[in-house]
């Protein structure tokens, strides 16, 4: 492998984190207590990570703090090395523990992201050694896995993945929908009316990576329709929805992946005329080996969750614009 910096340069994991959290939370100090640290420290990670790499990251106001465009993409690759270090340290600990207990998880984005740790988090408390080695990839990624052994899959496309070439049993978890996300002062943001269908085909988009489940299931309700060139493609979810933050362009996301965001008045949710896109969140895995009894149980925890979560008393008010 070819070296091009050396290790003193590689910027350390935790000021990754900080950034991302800032990213996330919309300001520093957000960041500091999601991450349990004292704000000053926090801050000096941020100036120590924006020295190191020579660019700008954040720009920071009285209503809080968006990522530069060099920013947003240096947060989708900071992203991808805050999950390089939680695979290392889920492969380290399955070692430590042995296999016993065990089940090993592949799931989409957008259910990775948003969803999994409650599921994950509620197993945990049930059974404090369950031991879940999980890898985060795009739907047809999942198919992947699953076909070459992994235990229990998620993912959110609208059909089961091409690349699965083993027999499955599903279940379904949910049912998920997309929205179109504009920032704040997007032209779409101020308009009284829905955005008619042609219009959004027409404009340029943050996307996410081909073999996605979300961009997947955009293209099938789009049957076809020709699209523009996109904006951006980016690898994550988060990575698209802090370009469209940064006013790189509008995007089509999971509600899932927005809703804190259109809450915290970081984005907007505009409706599209004409346009109604669902797909069911499922848990795949294969007939053989038969799934164990920690994964059956992770399945079960994940319905009754996100049964609980459809309820009115549970779900938040939504933006009256929200939904396409």
């Amino acid at each position: 492998m070819t070296v091009e910096f050396p290790p003193h340069r590689y910027p350390p994991v935790t000021d990754l984190a900080v950034l991302v959290a800032a990213v996330e939370h919309g300001g520093v100090g957000a960041a500091a207590r999601a991450l349990g640290m004292a704000q000053p420290n926090a801050s000096r990670a941020l100036r120590r990570l924006e020295r190191l790499l020579r660019l700008e990251l954040l720009t920071r106001s009285a209503t809080g703090t968006v990522p530069t465009r060099d920013g947003a993409l240096v947060v989708d690759w900071a992203r991808r090395v805050l999950e390089a270090n939680q695979q290392l340290l889920l492969g380290a600990a399955a070692i430590g523990r042995g296999h016993a207990g065990s089940v090993r998880v592949a799931a989409s984005q957008t259910i990775a992201e948003e969803l999994l740790p409650r599921w994950l988090a509620a197993l945990r408390a049930e059974h404090p050694g369950a031991d879940v080695a999980l890898t985060v990839a795009n739907s047809q990624e999942v198919g992947r896995l699953l076909s070459a052994g992994t235990t229990l899959g998620f993912v959110e496309s609208p059909d089961l993945p091409d690349s699965l070439v083993v027999p499955v049993t599903t279940r379904e978890i949910a049912t998920d929908r997309l929205v179109v996300v504009v920032a704040p002062g997007h032209e779409w943001a101020r308009r009284t009316r829905p955005v008619p269908l042609a219009e959004l085909v027409e404009t340029p988009l943050v996307v996410r990576e081909p073999g996605s489940g979300t961009r997947i299931a955009l293209e099938r309700v789009l049957g076809g329709l020709p699209t523009a060139a996109p904006a951006l493609e980016l690898a994550s979810n988060a990575a698209v929805r802090v370009a469209v933050i940064a006013g790189a362009a509008p995007a089509v996301l999971s509600e899932h992946a927005v809703q804190a965001a259109v809450s915290a008045g970081e984005l907007r949710a505009v409706m599209v005329d004409g346009l109604v896109v669902e797909r069911p969140l499922r848990a795949v895995w294969p007939v053989e080996p038969p799934l164990s009894a920690l994964g059956q149980r992770l399945v079960q925890l994940a319905i009754e969750l996100e049964r609980d979560r459809r309820t009115p008393a549970s779900r938040p008010a939504l933006d009256p614009g929200w939904g396409i």
